[in-house]
């Protein structure tokens, strides 16, 4: 008996049977929801390309919810966002975006579109219209129809600097639930501004014309629960940030910090959140941050760069206290060397009455690791302490060192696990571990993993795991001193 999905044929020249097998497209049977899926990961362009795959694709690409379009696709070679900043005028002309391809692609995508929502509508220019021959009226034309095609996520990228280069249109956003614009230049803001379902916005490199178009905007999300900000600071003195449903704010402010005694160069952000529970800022501490009503907080980032201006450890205080009632902490080691600095600590300085997790991002030196110490001593019930970096090769630490006489209560009493990543077995490093080793009465769990330069002869180079219980206290750091 022979399977419909085989035929069976005799071959008259060997005289022996032959099967051919007849093949099944299974993914072209899926639903169109999970086909839609499946092409939500691929950019618009390789998209479209599967309309040549069979009849079921031919017009499968035209309602599919999620559209990409990027003009670096559209080069010989593509370019990376970030190098967009630092390009080589010498190499910028020979990978220019084939300009009129990437506009005709679209026009016919968006054409061909139909009156099917869209979910999520991205648009990157790298190149600048006034030098490509992409019109204004163009790009607004193309994010129109995207918002009236009810657009749900909207990401917008743009280098050219023109303040209209964002149509009103999208601050009218009734469908929109995700925003985030990245242009680099001043952005002019309709009189009327409405996202009531708006919960994520994402502002980078955005410039407001005053104080009043920022908090205008703001205003305009009653129901925001993601806030990201980045370099939008330049014409702002004093604005307020007020949000009841406001879960997570991320402040980025990389531009170069302005003298801290000059009170009229810096921006007051005032930020009152009752429901704030994820607090995130990378910068110089610049612009004064004012967090009202932050009792609500869980997890909190402080990254001070390494290059910070003097004096900035009196800020760096006054925002940490600010954040007394975080359960999770994560600093730059950077942010821990500017308090040793500021000549209070810990004297005047802050409980931290809820902190359980602490966690430091940069390498600890010898400054940096007094300001731990000093540090842990306002951290009654810390449980969890992780250096993600390791120690300085500089750093000098003895057995006997004055910074290891007085011992935090949390270290002796609460801590209960250590990770210590990216360990050399330098004697700064060994002396620590040995310390929380016997000082550490109810330690239950120290995770270690070596720099993969520790073990030069691991050929995967993968970093090395050893987990130390409470059970075995001095032995194992011992032994891993003798192979260093």
């Amino acid at each position: 008996m022979i399977r419909k999905s085989k035929r069976l044929t005799m071959s008259k020249n060997r005289g022996h049977k032959q099967h051919k097998i007849k093949h099944i497209d299974h993914i072209s049977n899926l639903p169109d929801c999970i086909l839609h899926h499946i092409l939500s990961f691929m950019p618009t362009k390789e998209v479209v390309k599967t309309s040549v795959l069979s009849t079921r694709w031919k017009s499968l690409w035209a309602s599919a919810p999620n559209i990409d379009f990027d003009d670096t696709l559209f080069s010989d070679t593509n370019i990376d966002l970030y190098d967009a900043f630092i390009w080589d005028t010498k190499n910028h002309d020979q990978h220019l975006p084939d300009v009129t391809s990437f506009m005709n692609f679209l026009e016919r995508v968006l054409m061909l579109r139909g009156s099917s929502n869209i979910e999520k509508f991205r648009l990157t220019c790298f190149n600048s219209y006034d030098e490509s021959q992409i019109q204004r009226s163009q790009i607004h034309s193309w994010i129109s129809s995207a918002i009236t095609h009810n657009v749900q996520d909207l990401h917008l990228t743009f280098f050219q600097d023109d303040p209209s280069v964002i149509p009103w249109s999208t601050f009218d956003g009734t469908s929109l639930v995700s925003l985030k614009i990245r242009a680099n230049s001043v952005t002019e803001l309709p009189s009327c501004i409405s996202f009531p379902c708006l919960k994520t916005l994402h502002l980078l490199s955005v410039v407001f014309p005053n104080n009043d178009h920022a908090e205008k905007l703001f205003l305009g999300c009653p129901v925001l629960e993601e806030l990201v900000l980045s370099d939008n600071w330049m014409n702002l003195k004093n604005i307020v940030i007020s949000s009841s449903t406001l879960k997570s704010l991320t402040i980025d402010d990389w531009e170069p910090f302005q003298p801290l005694n000059d009170p009229t160069s810096a921006c007051k952000i005032k930020i009152d959140a009752s429901n704030l529970t994820y607090f995130d800022y990378t910068g110089y501490l610049s612009n004064e941050i004012l967090l009202n009503n932050a009792s609500s907080l869980v997890k909190a980032c402080i990254h001070i760069p390494s290059e910070w201006p003097k004096g900035v450890g009196c800020r760096v205080i006054d925002l940490l206290k600010q954040l007394r009632y975080v359960v999770s902490l994560r600093l730059s080691s950077c942010a821990l060397e500017c308090l040793k600095f500021a000549d209070k600590m810990p004297a005047r300085f802050t409980v931290f009455s809820n902190l359980s997790h602490l966690t430091l991002t940069l390498k600890i030196g010898n400054y940096s690791f007094g300001a731990l110490m000093d540090f842990l001593h306002v951290c009654p019930i810390l449980q969890s302490i992780c250096l993600s970096e390791g120690f300085k090769k500089c750093m000098h630490l003895g057995e006997n060192d004055p910074v290891l006489l007085s011992i935090p209560l949390c270290m002796s009493n609460c801590l209960k696990t250590l990770t210590f990543k990216k360990l050399h077995a330098y004697n700064s490093e060994i002396c620590f571990l040995k310390c929380v080793l016997k000082y550490a009465h109810v330690l239950e769990k120290m995770d270690i993993s070596c720099s993969k330069n520790w073990f030069p002869f691991v050929k995967d180079k993968s970093e090395t795991t050893v987990c130390h219980q409470n059970s075995c206290r001095s032995d194992p750091i011992d032994k891993d001193k003798d192979k260093a």
